[in-house]
């Protein structure tokens, strides 16, 4: 064999062998590993539940800033162009009073720059326009009109109505703010949920790794029952009895591997990955000893969440139904008054010459004398609507700190169950294990076996599903305080990020 051959064939088993290393080596490092808080994390960025919650809260910014709209000057130029009228016209003669039509035949034109500008504190509307326009008459001869208003000064005060402006600033603020905190408390509803899911995955897991082993196990028991049961030292019932456990187990692996591929998929659905995606768990079963103070909960969840914001939203709008009823009764006025600069002419050059100053001052009044008890109804309508809320409100108090304590009481105990879960299964699976010994040696019967292997299965799963518990009561009421006791802050969020 030639060199070249042999240099050949060395050089195809290198390039096999680099591109198989290389093709494990990308298998390998492609194969992301998922904590909790990275579950967590995905969720956040990447559920629907999520993006709603960001767009909820992008909704009650710009609400806000319309209501911010109302307390700043607005500037606007409106305008009637092209305004063509050719009709016939009703006039009446002044000194016989007689009608007669006359032919209307003009063009008119019309540009007004204004700039607005509402009072919070009177309820009151002040403006600031300039005014021009063109009238083009056709007949009975051509002839041009400008008039113009350089500078008109409007004010509108309404007296003793209801001022929106008013309770608007006092509400729309809270509002704002309670968005807010709602935005962070959903963000932590989905870390619940996310939690849920990953917890959902480790339990499906652990009973599938557990169905698994158990079939494997009883396979060889019952391969070495049957080796034993030819030498006369185990019964008929008993080989039955493992061939029948054998069987189930063959059911159980085949059940438990679809829940935990619709675990898995659940899971990828939640945080945005594919069905395909490779990942694995990185589970930890590490949990930290905290007790909680219950006044220190109740302080903190008070102050942080959306829960007093509300009530307080709620006490303020029953105020202003009354303030609004009380506004639409009785004796309603209001005073106008308009301060400004005029002139017309035949010509453009001169209509800005020699303008005259204009005054219009009025109070117009109106009083109900007879509304049968409507405007008196709606009053006590909305006070009987109030002290409504104002029960409900108590109510709601008191079910929400009773909600908190169980809550709280739940955490501080659901430590001390793990740890009990824990030990439990320790033992369960150091008396499984002796059970499978002694069953070889003779000393231990089928059903019992059984029984020990089906607590060793209950205790397994109830470890987990008392350190999933923890870690739900913990978001729980991290999300209820919106305070994390893990590092001792408070929660919050970047809103001015969200909000470009």
């Amino acid at each position: 064999m030639s060199f070249s051959t042999n240099f050949k064939k060395a050089f195809i088993c290198l390039s096999v062998l680099f591109f198989s290393s290389f093709h494990l080596h990308a298998q390998f490092t492609y194969k992301r590993m998922l904590s909790m808080d990275d579950v967590i994390q995905l969720a956040q960025e990447n559920s629907v539940s999520g993006m709603t919650n960001r767009n909820n809260f992008l909704a009650s910014y710009w609400s806000y800033r319309s209501f911010k709209a109302n307390y700043l000057p607005s500037v606007s130029v409106s305008a009637q162009l092209m305004n063509f009228n050719r009709s016939l016209v009703a006039l009446q003669d002044y000194n016989t009073g007689e009608i007669n039509y006359r032919s209307n035949y003009n063009l008119s034109n019309q540009v007004t720059l204004s700039i607005r500008q509402n009072i919070a504190a009177t309820g009151g509307t002040i403006q600031l326009y300039s005014d021009m326009r063109r009238l083009d008459q056709f007949q009975p001869s051509h002839r041009q009109t400008y008039y113009v208003q350089p500078v008109t000064l409007y004010y509108l005060q309404p007296i003793w109505q209801y001022n929106s402006l008013k309770w608007d600033k006092k509400i729309e603020p809270n509002r704002y703010e309670r968005s807010k905190r709602q935005y962070l408390e959903s963000m932590e509803r989905v870390t619940q949920t996310a939690t849920s899911y990953f917890w959902n995955y480790v339990r499906a897991r652990v009973e599938y790794d557990m169905a698994v082993d158990n079939f494997e196990k009883d396979k060889k028991l019952y391969k070495n029952a049957q080796t034993r049961f030819a030498m006369g030292t185990k019964t008929k019932d008993d080989i039955l009895q493992l061939e029948l456990n054998v069987l189930k187990d063959s059911i159980s692996v085949t059940d438990q591997s679809v829940n935990l591929t619709n675990a898995r998929n659940n899971l990828c659905s939640f945080i945005g990955y594919t069905e395909d995606a490779d990942f694995d768990l990185q589970v930890s079963y590490v949990i930290p000893e905290l007790q909680l103070d219950y006044d220190d909960v109740l302080d903190k969840s008070l102050n942080n969440s959306s829960f007093t914001i509300g009530q307080l939203i709620s006490k303020l709008e029953s105020d202003r139904s009354i303030a609004q009823a009380k506004g639409q009764r009785g004796v309603r006025a209001s005073f106008n008054a308009t301060f400004g600069l005029s002139n017309n002419n035949d010509l453009f050059s001169q209509v800005f010459k020699d303008v005259q100053d204009q005054e219009v001052v009025g109070v117009t009044i109106d009083i109900p004398i007879l509304d049968w008890g409507l405007g008196k109804g709606r009053v006590k309508m909305a006070e009987a609507q109030a002290e409504a809320t104002r029960y409900q409100l108590q109510q709601d108090r008191q079910d929400y700190e009773r909600d908190l304590f169980t809550r709280v009481v739940q955490f501080n105990n659901q430590y001390a169950q793990c740890q009990i879960a824990k030990r439990a299964a320790q033992v369960a699976e150091e008396s499984y294990q002796n059970a499978v010994d002694n069953f070889g040696n003779g000393a231990m019967s089928v059903t019992d076996l059984n029984a020990l292997k089906s607590s060793r299965d209950n205790a397994r799963l109830s470890y987990v599903n008392s350190v999933a518990n923890y870690w739900n009561y913990y978001f729980t009421i991290r999300g209820l305080t919106l305070f994390d006791y893990a590092t001792f802050t408070n929660i919050s969020a970047e809103f001015d990020k969200l909000t470009k």
